[in-house]
């Protein structure tokens, strides 16, 4: 029997993707969520740290899987940090009270790949990897707590559950990512780079993390590969007595997996067997098949071929099996699955592929774009952290300029996918520069029909690439035209009224920034009123996108 599906979260970003992808195969979804920006599925309102109106909806919508996508975004500036703790790890333990409640029998949890970051550089690192002792913030923390709390969580009453931990994740209607980078472009400072950019990073495009949720809810029910420990009359004491793996788990870990090359293209070795053909006076016998060889698929049928320290090698399985006895590491239902393009690129890399997309948009602002590159080393950057901080302490305001900052930007941080690949069947299907070329069309549409709502078209200007962009744009109308012009002269009212209740605090701050530079994603059902300036560096840090 197919699934009823509520997605946690579904007016946001990743949760949005989501709803849509389980839309255009056909599934029933409503979304839970404290503002409704879509109409396009039933809606509830509910506060997820309160178990009885969860369980309310779940009962209402007729749920069986419940994706859990509900987080505040991980840069807020909070003077309270309890908002994290509240919302990612008390609004967890709400929800799985709430499914068990309800006898809902699936729970896939977004988690973040930040939930192992502990300062220091994560380079090809699996799911083994435990929490850090000291967490670098209180969202990370909470996290790992949610996580943890929702793994514990699997077999409790029938209760199903996976967490999946995607890293870095942007594409169309990111509020994050772009929005940074952005003001960062329109400031003019994309000269300025922080370490030597040798640090690899791993990206994810929103789209990809939404499918290896749906993959997660279809197999989560499925049996695993071979008896979990518990299962046995009598219980292994080492790795060499567990039994050795069983045709199905061969059949999981034993092939090589191919290599991502979405964005690099395939790069095929010749051979004796299948290489290209130069001039011949007399061809080979079989040159048809050697060249045919060549231009053909990669054959799977190559074995893996592992060491003892390997993920998947036997050994490490029958650790783990010995480790958590109630459960396979070979099945979904109780682990955790890093979620990346597979792709990892250095981390200024991908901000220069975003700056020139947007050169493309604007053209006039990419003729005073500076081409040299200011290099400041991490150490420098840490000593001027530190400085910027003790002067926040100071004066009372928010650094923009922090140590977790530097730390971040300069670490390598990049992760082994190869068990999402094999067990969930997870595969990336748009490559990091497809999906930066995605966000950047959003992107330029939306403030190019904010600024040019007479002469710029849904399907975009002359100046707009077309393409067949999935996330929802409003098409405008008289009557849209009218709404929104309303409201942004709303705004304006309201911004004229704050320059004039705090004139000279304010002005300093504008005089210092130059002017106010702003952009605008118009979303369905969400007023521009509601939508306020990103003045960069001040205390306004409101987004656009």
């Amino acid at each position: 029997m197919p699934d009823i599906y509520l997605v946690i979260g579904g007016s946001g970003f990743v949760g949005r993707h989501i709803v849509q992808q389980l839309v255009e195969r056909g599934d029933a979804v409503s979304v839970l969520d404290i503002v409704q920006r879509y109409h396009d599925v039933p809606f509830y309102s509910a506060d997820i740290t309160d178990q009885g109106q969860v369980a309310a909806a779940l009962r209402l919508s007729g749920t069986t899987c419940i994706i859990h996508t509900a987080s505040p975004p991980a840069a807020l500036k909070l003077e309270d940090p309890d908002l994290y703790w509240r919302v990612n790890f008390g609004g967890t333990k709400a929800i799985i009270a709430a499914a068990v409640e309800t006898g809902v029998r699936k729970l896939v949890y977004t988690s973040s790949a930040g939930v192992v970051f502990n300062g220091e550089d994560l380079i090809d690192i699996d799911e083994r990897t435990s929490y850090p002792e000291k967490a670098m913030d209180a969202y990370t923390d909470s996290k790992a707590k949610a996580e943890a709390a929702v793994l514990a969580a699997n077999g409790k009453d029938g209760l199903l559950t996976v967490a999946l931990r995607p890293a870095g994740i942007f594409g169309p209607g990111d509020q994050q990512v772009m929005a940074g980078l952005y003001q960062v472009y329109e400031r003019g400072q994309t000269h300025f780079q922080i370490g030597d950019n040798t640090n690899l990073f791993d990206w994810t495009y929103v789209g990809n993390v939404a499918a290896a949720h749906l993959l997660a809810a279809d197999r989560l029910s499925d049996s695993p590969p071979a008896p979990v420990l518990d299962d046995l009359p009598e219980m292994p004491k080492s790795p060499a007595e567990v039994a050795p793996l069983t045709a199905e788990e061969e059949a999981l870990v034993q092939y090589a997996v191919p290599p991502v090359n979405l964005t690099t293209g395939a790069h095929r070795v010749p051979t004796s067997a299948a290489r290209p053909l130069g001039p011949y006076d007399t061809p080979p016998p079989n040159a048809d098949a050697i060249v045919a060889a060549f231009n053909g698929p990669l054959s799977n049928d190559r074995p893996a071929m592992r060491t003892r320290f390997d993920a998947l090698s036997d050994y490490a399985i029958a650790r783990t099996k010995l480790y958590a006895p109630h459960t396979s590491p070979l099945q979904v239902a109780g682990q955790a699955f890093f979620i990346t393009n597979g792709e990892p690129c250095y981390f200024w890399d991908f901000a220069r592929l975003i700056w020139h997309h947007l050169d493309e948009v604007f053209p006039e602002k990419a003729k005073t774009r500076k081409a040299n590159v200011f290099v400041l080393p991490k150490s420098l950057g840490l000593f001027a952290a530190t400085g910027a901080e003790w002067w926040g302490w100071l004066t009372g305001k928010d650094p923009t300029f922090t140590k977790f900052k530097v730390t971040f930007t300069c670490a390598r941080r990049w992760y082994n996918i190869e068990k999402a690949r094999r067990v969930l069947g997870y595969e990336p299907k748009v490559g990091v520069e497809e999906g930066v070329r995605a966000m950047i069309d959003v992107c330029a549409l939306n403030i190019l029909n904010f600024f040019s709502l007479p002469t710029t078209p849904f399907s975009g200007g002359k100046r707009c690439m077309s393409r067949n962009i999935r996330l929802p744009l409003i098409r405008y109308n008289n009557y849209s035209i009218a709404v929104h012009t309303i409201f942004f002269f709303r705004t304006l009212v309201d911004l004229l009224r704050l320059l004039f209740k705090h004139g000279y605090k304010l002005s300093k701050n504008l005089h210092s920034l130059g002017n106010v530079s702003f952009c605008v994603a118009v979303r369905n059902s969400m007023p521009i009123s509601n939508i306020t300036m990103a003045t960069v560096g001040s205390r306004f840090t409101h987004t656009w996108w």
